[in-house]
């Protein structure tokens, strides 16, 4: 008798449950440090509440808070919101990328996974999840080894980093 397959569940998460906290690069030393995003305490004299930005690094002692706001408005774009992702690594098929370790294990699980289910389309709740919008290659069983390679490889850095 052969061994049930590893199975998944979609348990309906998307890529914004998992952005309010990030691992980052450090600008000052280059290694891993913590991002997070926390909502508005004060508003500004105009009444605008600026998200709170913390970023964090135990390497070197780096700590910002930063609540005005992200960038001027001729330069809004994802990339002077926050430093780069730590947890990004190139296959020979595409680049894989993780916010934080909980999203990595998520990939992970899924992409080890032989049986992946999810919730039927007729059912009420989110239609396209994080699982559902991750690129086809990695879906694909072919390329199952060369990305969980990768997914270990980017976890053994957040702990060698």
């Amino acid at each position: 008798m052969s061994a049930s397959p590893v199975r998944f569940r979609d348990s309906r998460s998307t890529v914004y449950d998992f952005s309010a906290s990030l691992l980052v690069r450090c600008p000052r030393c280059d290694r891993v440090a913590h991002f997070e995003r926390r909502p508005g305490r004060t508003p500004d004299a105009r009444g605008v509440r600026y998200p709170e930005r913390r970023l964090v690094c135990r390497s070197c002692g780096l700590s910002r808070i930063d609540t005005g706001p992200a960038c001027p408005a001729a330069r809004a774009s994802r990339a002077c919101h926050r430093p780069p992702l730590w947890l990004r690594a190139g296959t020979r098929h595409g680049e894989l990328w993780a916010y934080n370790l909980e999203h990595l294990d998520l990939i992970r699980r899924f992409v080890a996974a032989d049986l992946r289910e999810r919730p039927p389309w007729d059912d009420t709740g989110r239609k396209m999840t994080l699982v559902a919008r991750l690129p086809t290659w990695i879906k694909s069983a072919k390329n199952r080894a060369e990305v969980l390679r990768t997914i270990d490889r980017m976890r053994a850095s957040v702990t060698t980093g």
